[in-house]
């Protein structure tokens, strides 16, 4: 089918809208020594109903209708950019850090998670789970995606904070992102458990439980719980060694030719699986991220844990990273705080109270969990708040169950409110601390001091330093 010469120039035009105010509103957050991705929300938060609709409204509706061949477009752009987004965090985790502190990340795990995770459940137990619900929702997985927004850590906001610190070479930030990928990648599995029960709530189902035919709430429970857990283990797992022999075999020569073309086919290949599986495709797109991430970390000798940075991307990735972050996952930003509106949607109590909650609970169970780990107390308050940073995965989990209908506009906009706020707190607090004292570079009980890059003996490759 082709276009109109009028309306290729409007999608052109509205592309470019789009991806100069997210440009333009990063660039002046970075000024401001705030994460990145909040001013590309808020270049998109002045163009939909939140501001521009309010004084050119005819302007504003001209840029995103609905069903046109324009409004199409942003909505494949919007999805292609969730992939790429989940697949760039999914690049970020590097799952079993040794030089992590073994103590600290095992009880930091298991309370930082179960604490704020159970203590989402809770909430929604005391509140009309109806009044946040969306079209395909209900009290179970607004219950579930209470705990997640309350238990959820953003790797990639936090990554960066830590990088403009200079502070990813100790001990507290590998135990930081030891602890957020172990936390992310259960939580994901529970997102998966979610959108897979919002298609059976919607009646559209797809992939092997709509060929199944089953019937029955609990069978499609068990059946999204057992088919997300397989496919995060097989592709934990496996995913690195399958992609290794892909480029070294069978796609050789694809590898040889565009490896940019091969990363893409095999997110593609992963996320068309998930699809086949009923699950959603960003789980295939975070898991092919985590094996190109493996893969990257064990060809460079990187540690485990520590972010190298796009110039250390093996071959494809440096090119796909940068035009992802170039074009679709600004606009993917942009587009969310297109979709806000804070005018009529944001109730400011409900926000408040969930701010609160939310930082407390996942406060706290971090900090007892570095506490009984044997840390001090100022240790222990730094990493807490350093865990409560939501960004990126907090905003996905804002977007994807708000597009599945499972939350309604009044809880979307205060889970991405929740994660800009969060991830400020974070970047403010860490900062402060940094120019304070010498928390990060501390020793920590039972675990080697980290200083100039050195391990108690253990030289840390070039490429980090």
């Amino acid at each position: 089918m082709s276009l109109e010469v009028g309306e290729v120039a409007r999608i052109l035009t509205v592309l470019a809208i789009f991806l100069s105010a997210a440009h333009l509103g990063a660039a002046l957050f970075v000024k401001l020594r705030q994460p990145p991705v909040i001013g590309e929300i808020a270049g998109g938060l002045l163009l939909g109903p939140s501001v521009l609709a309010l004084v050119a409204p005819s302007v504003s509706g001209w840029l995103a209708p609905t069903g046109t061949p324009t409004g199409h477009m942003l909505g494949v752009v919007y999805q292609l950019g969730t992939i790429l987004m989940v697949f760039l965090a999914g690049l970020e985790m590097r799952p079993g850090d040794e030089g992590a502190a073994r103590r600290t990340v095992a009880y930091t795990s298991v309370l930082g998670l179960v604490i704020p995770f159970a203590g989402g459940l809770a909430i929604a137990q005391v509140i009309d789970p109806g009044a946040l619900a969306g079209p395909h929702g209900s009290a179970a997985t607004i219950s579930l995606v209470l705990g997640l927004a309350i238990a959820v850590t953003s790797i990639p906001v936090i990554s960066r904070i830590m990088m403009d610190l200079g502070i990813m070479d100790t001990l507290f930030a590998r135990t930081v992102l030891t602890v957020a990928v172990i936390e992310d990648i259960l939580l994901y599995v529970v997102l998966a458990v979610i959108l897979g029960l919002a298609n059976v709530q919607a009646d559209s189902t797809h992939g092997l439980p709509a060929l199944i035919g089953a019937e029955g709430i609990g069978w499609y429970v068990a059946y999204y719980v057992a088919a997300s857990v397989l496919f995060f283990a097989v592709f934990l797992a496996a995913g690195r060694a399958l992609f290794r022999w892909l480029s070294h075999h069978l796609l050789g020569v694809l590898e040889r030719r565009s490896p940019v073309a091969l990363r893409l086919l095999f997110l593609f290949a992963l996320c068309l699986c998930c699809m086949g599986l009923g699950i959603d495709p960003i789980f295939g797109a975070l898991l092919a991220g985590i094996a190109m991430a493996e893969a990257r970390t064990e060809s460079m000798d990187v540690p485990t844990g520590v972010a190298a940075g796009p110039s250390a991307a093996s071959p494809g990735l440096g090119p796909l990273r940068g035009f992802s972050l170039a074009f679709f996952v600004p606009i993917y930003f942009a587009l969310v705080g297109f979709r806000l509106d804070v005018v009529h949607n944001l109730d400011l109590v409900f926000f408040a109270w969930l701010f609160v909650v939310a930082c407390l609970v996942k406060f706290g169970g971090v900090w007892a969990g570095a506490r009984l780990a044997g840390n001090s107390p100022a240790w222990s308050t730094d990493f807490a708040v350093a865990m409560n940073a939501r960004g990126g995965p907090g905003i996905v989990l804002a977007s994807v169950t708000f597009a599945a209908g499972v939350i309604n506009a009044t809880f979307f906009v205060a889970m991405v409110l929740l994660s800009i706020f969060t991830s400020q707190l974070a970047g403010v607090w860490l900062r402060r601390t940094q120019a304070r004292d010498n928390t990060f570079t501390s020793p920590e009980p039972g675990v080697p001091q980290v200083s100039e890059g050195v391990v108690q003996g253990e030289a840390v490759p070039e490429t980090v330093r």
